[in-house]
């Protein structure tokens, strides 16, 4: 599995796959089980059907890597757009922000301000902005952003980050980000890392997220565990449990398209679930690492590549 895992990373990057892709009608129909729609009211109407289910949702514009400020604007402007629609609408969601789509390899000053305007509309409408995280590279200046823009007053609690459990560095990360009193998303990691930063295998992921897992739990801040592996969710109901954690302290979250019986599962069992909702024409990245993430996955494009 973790050479299949390698060549569909690999194809992630592929530009001649990527066009064909994100231009076909084959590429769109196959990408539908993992991405909500190419435009902004595709993602609004799953929203609203995904919350008459009992789940909340993050809402995730897709691309990343502009190469203008520009271009850094406009996929700003989405955001904006999507917290204006969220609001007039009365839907019970949020929105998570790739920093390299707001400009952070052209000019990390640029991100920090368009990420500031948009904790501040979030702000202003009672939402709350995710600030993800991508690749080892970026995690330090991803952290330092994000520190930042929490410290503002008047940004407290508008803004949170993930954490990738395969980094050595995030137990110590989250212990700074608890200190400071920021929400953590806490996943297993969807980038190709080196094993000089990162664990090489499943097993050490797997104890590592429990164990981070554990310190979310254990602190009064709201956080959310983002997993469909079965033993992190059964790990951490068994520590919520024996120490008298309340399931409303915090909160599941799935993808959208992914493990759909588990999550209504877990809302039946009286659980927070947030669902993960990417929507937009820059796809194909996503849709690729979706598939190297779990065989099922894989299975299911071959079983719709065969009805096309």
């Amino acid at each position: 599995m973790p050479l299949l895992r390698s060549a569909f990373i690999a194809l992630s990057k592929n530009r001649l796959l990527r066009r064909f892709g994100e231009r076909s009608s084959v590429g769109r129909r196959l990408s539908a089980r993992f991405v909500a729609g190419m435009e902004i009211e595709d993602a609004l109407r799953v929203t609203e059907a995904v919350n008459k289910q009992g789940m909340s949702v993050t809402l995730d514009s897709l691309g990343e890597n502009v190469t203008s400020a520009f271009e850094a604007h406009q996929a700003a402007e989405i955001y904006h757009q999507l917290l204006d629609a969220i609001f007039e609408r009365k839907l019970n969601a949020n929105i998570s922000v790739k920093l390299t789509q707001m400009g952070l390899e052209l000019d990390p000053a640029l991100a920090e301000t368009i990420a500031r305007n948009l904790a501040r509309h979030a702000r202003a409408t009672g939402n709350f902005v995710r600030i993800d995280m991508e690749g080892s590279p970026l995690t330090q200046v991803t952290l330092d952003i994000v520190r930042r823009l929490h410290a503002r007053p008047e940004l407290h609690q508008a803004i949170g980050i993930v954490i990738q459990a395969y980094l050595y560095r995030s137990q110590a990360d989250i212990e700074q980000l608890l200190a400071d009193g920021i929400r953590v998303r806490l996943c297993k990691g969807a980038y190709q890392e080196p094993a000089e930063v990162a664990f090489p295998r499943k097993a050490d992921v797997d104890a590592n997220f429990v164990r981070l897992s554990r310190m979310l739990l254990d602190s009064p801040a709201y956080h959310g565990l983002a997993t469909h592996d079965e033993a992190m969710i059964d790990a951490a109901k068994s520590f919520a449990g024996q120490h008298g954690i309340d399931p409303s302290r915090f909160e599941f979250q799935m993808l959208f398209g992914v493990r759909r019986g588990l999550q209504r599962r877990l809302v039946s069992e009286g659980y927070n679930v947030r669902v993960y909702i990417p929507f937009g024409r820059q796809w194909y990245p996503y849709f690729m690492r979706r598939l190297a993430e779990r065989p099922a996955n894989v299975l299911f494009l071959a079983k719709n590549l065969l009805r096309v």
